[in-house]
């Protein structure tokens, strides 16, 4: 079974996961409660400008395919 990894970099799930899972292992190895705040708020930074850059991708993909979609419409109408 292949992984979608576009996929799952754009879940905001994913990014919950990790920055708990993460967290919870900095507590469990008793890392200070300051860096355990920091490292898991790194992580749900880079969670949320890797959802937006992927979410904006999609949209201008999507803008892209409507211009080449009029473009062909109206080239069939000439």
């Amino acid at each position: 079974m292949k992984i979608d990894w576009k996929a799952k970099l754009a879940s905001r799930k994913f990014w919950a996961l990790l920055g708990g899972l993460v967290g919870s292992l900095l507590v469990a190895f008793n890392v200070s409660k300051g860096s355990v705040a920091q490292v898991t708020s790194i992580i749900t930074a880079f969670g949320s400008v890797a959802v937006y850059i992927l979410a904006e991708s999609s949209v201008d993909k999507a803008a892209v395919t409507n211009v080449e979609n009029k473009a062909k419409e109206d080239e069939k109408t000439e």
